[in-house]
C-alpha cells in the first residue's frame, strides 16, 4: 500500500509538471503526503494540494485528479477542482460524496468545481475527516462512472499549500 501511495503521489507531481499553465521550473514541491502532493507556483502565484484518482479498469478520456488551490492575489483559498476521467453528458449532474455528505458540483466538459465558497469550505472540512471521496456522473454515452480518491494525507497537503502561499502574499 505504501508503494502504491508513493507511486500515485509521484504521478500527481508529474501530472502537475505537465499542466500548461506556467513554466514547469516555476513550481516548487512543498511535500508529498500519502497520495497527495503540495505545490507552490510563485509565478502566478498559487499553491495547491493535488492527488490522482485511484486507478480502476474503466475507460478514461482524461487522467482524473483533484485539487484544492489558493490564489493569494485574488483572495481565493480552498478552491476545489476535480478533473474527471470522461467527458460529461450535456447537463449531467456531478455528485461529490465524502462520508455521508453529498455535494452537487458545477460541471464543465471534463471538470467540476464547488458551487460557491460555502461549498468549498464544507468540502475541504469534510475531506479532513473522511478516508475517501468519490465523484459520480454520466458520460456522453449516458454511462455512469465513478472516480475515487483516498484522503489520507489530504489535510497535510492542503495545510502545506496554505502555508506555502502565506509567503506569496
Amino acid at each position: 500500500m505504501i508503494r502504491r501511495s508513493r507511486r500515485l503521489a509521484l504521478a500527481a507531481a508529474g501530472l502537475i509538471a505537465a499542466l500548461p499553465v506556467a513554466p514547469t521550473l516555476a513550481r516548487e514541491s512543498l511535500g508529498i503526503y500519502a497520495t497527495w502532493g503540495a505545490f507552490r507556483d510563485p509565478v502566478i502565484p498559487r499553491c495547491y494540494a493535488i492527488a490522482m484518482a485511484e486507478p480502476n479498469a474503466a475507460a478514461r478520456e482524461y487522467q482524473p485528479f483533484a485539487t484544492v488551490g489558493s490564489w493569494p492575489r485574488r483572495g481565493a483559498r480552498g478552491q476545489v477542482h476535480v478533473r474527471l476521467s470522461r467527458r460529461l453528458a450535456q447537463g449531467a449532474q456531478v455528485t461529490l460524496s465524502i462520508g455521508r455528505q453529498r455535494f452537487i458540483l458545477v460541471a464543465g466538459e471534463g471538470d467540476a468545481w464547488a458551487r460557491d465558497e460555502k461549498d468549498n469550505a464544507a468540502i475541504v472540512a469534510a475531506m479532513r475527516s473522511a478516508p475517501r471521496m468519490t465523484v459520480t456522473a454520466r458520460d456522453r454515452q449516458g454511462r455512469r462512472f465513478v472516480n475515487a480518491w483516498a484522503l489520507p494525507g489530504a489535510a497535510s497537503a492542503m495545510d502545506a499549500a496554505l502555508i506555502g502561499c502565506a509567503r506569496l502574499q
